[in-house]
């Protein structure tokens, strides 16, 4: 078990982590907590231990099988195009060319693999997840292999991206709010199943410092292979809470003095028109506002890179999206759907994989920024490839459909939606 202990960041108070602690339980107000590990100087294991070769800062109790790391890598091809000499690009996802085994083909397997070796009961309660696609297919891989009950909760215009390469085992469950919903609403829901039902309890989410420490490996990674923390940090956002915990690793890098005290500077990207961090950030505002909840629907079905609609993300929460981009001197950019497929066309002509939606969005910000800033060009730019090679993997491994148990209308009455739940966790 990873030694650590748990920070308020509206306070700083620090306490013991009793076991699934998503918040300070003596702290009435919204605010992110933030694992502090013991160990101050991380050492970076082998590469046989997949993500668990940085357990010193992943708050675990066990090390699971299966896992794969993030890849970083130097960038030819796609720097040269660009003329961006320092470019390195953190890939996650199938590419087994470079050694990037992630048969989800998205970094949340870095989320599944910490969030469910955190995990530490054995009350018989079921886990609940929503999630527009990417995060459901790496908890349901995690979970079956590990059989961890898991209930999954996905918008149904979103199943096409339910899939394994393997068969999930009955301990999993997906459920789908109805056609013309989007991830807002399966959060809605999965909060409704947690908040009525007492055999269920919250992944948690951004909340969840497990979630939030796997992802950084990510930054982990780029440090490691680049020798140094980096100058510039891009990624697509949905949540933000990728850039989060982009920034708490930088942090954590800092402080363990071996990599230099820099803060990366953070451009997280978002999908044109659904942008409402992009639009508070653009107003210098910590509260996000959207016309209604009928446009800001219409807008995330919109977007081709549908995992980043999240239309309750953790932007204005203590130590949220809002104050790692203050404390970085960081940006949002926005990006079309055209820009985004030109830059997943650009990704696979230069460097030979194709890459996700999201990934290309991150691109496309990219390429924006450095058209508006050409004097950062020499800048060490790390590239977070969220997700990529799942035309790669179909070549190779025959992938599954996931279906789901149930297709659920979001004005069902509680009672009635806990009794559905409830019968397709029976062993019959």
């Amino acid at each position: 078990m990873t030694n650590y202990r748990l920070q308020n960041l509206s306070n700083g108070v620090v306490f013991e982590d009793s076991g699934w602690l998503l918040s300070d339980p003596n702290y009435s107000k919204p605010s992110l907590i933030r694992a502090i590990y013991e160990k101050r100087e991380i050492d970076f294991k082998d590469n046989s231990l997949g993500i668990y070769k940085y357990e010193d800062w992943l708050p675990i109790n066990k090390r699971l099988v299966g896992s794969s790391a993030t890849v970083t890598y130097k960038s030819k091809h796609l720097s040269s195009n660009l003329n961006l000499p320092n470019l390195y690009i953190s890939f996650s996802g199938y590419w087994p060319e470079i050694g990037a085994n992630m048969t989800t083909c998205s970094f949340k397997e870095t989320e599944a693999y910490s969030v469910c070796a955190r995990y530490n009961q054995n009350d018989g309660k079921v886990m609940v997840v929503a999630s527009a696609g990417n995060t459901a297919r790496a908890f349901a891989k995690v979970c079956s292999e590990n059989n961890i009950p898991l209930l999954i909760v996905v918008p149904y215009d979103n199943l096409d991206a339910l899939w394994s390469d393997c068969v999930i085992k009955d301990c999993v469950k997906l459920v789908a709010t109805a056609a013309g919903t989007d991830y807002f609403d399966a959060i809605d829901l999965a909060n409704r199943i947690v908040a009525n039902g007492e055999n269920y309890f919250e992944e948690g989410g951004a909340k969840n410092v497990a979630r939030r420490d796997g992802m950084g490996t990510t930054v982990l990674s780029a440090t490691n292979f680049i020798g140094q923390i980096p100058d510039i940090y891009f990624q697509a956002i949905g949540s933000g809470t990728g850039t989060i915990a982009a920034w708490e690793a930088n942090l954590r890098l800092i402080e363990d003095g071996r990599f230099g005290n820099k803060k990366m500077k953070l451009v997280p990207t978002q999908n044109i028109p659904f942008t409402p961090m992009y639009d508070a950030w653009k107003n210098k505002s910590r509260d996000i506002v959207f016309l209604s909840e009928e446009k800001a629907r219409e807008q995330a079905l919109q977007i081709d890179a549908k995992v980043l609609s999240n239309r309750k993300p953790p932007y204005s929460i203590t130590g949220g999206l809002y104050d790692a981009l203050c404390d970085t001197n960081g940006e949002i950019r926005a990006v079309t759907n055209d820009q985004l497929k030109s830059a997943c066309d650009l990704f696979l002509q230069t460097e030979g994989i194709d890459i996700h939606p999201a990934a290309g969005a991150a691109l496309a910000g990219m390429i924006d920024f450095f058209k508006d800033n050409p004097q950062e060009s020499e800048s060490i730019i790390m590239l977070n490839i969220t997700g990529g090679g799942e035309k790669r993997l179909s070549k190779d491994i025959v992938l599954n459909k996931i279906e789901p148990s149930l297709v659920i209308d979001c004005s069902i009455d509680n009672c009635d939606l806990i009794k559905m739940i409830d019968n397709l966790f029976i062993v019959k």
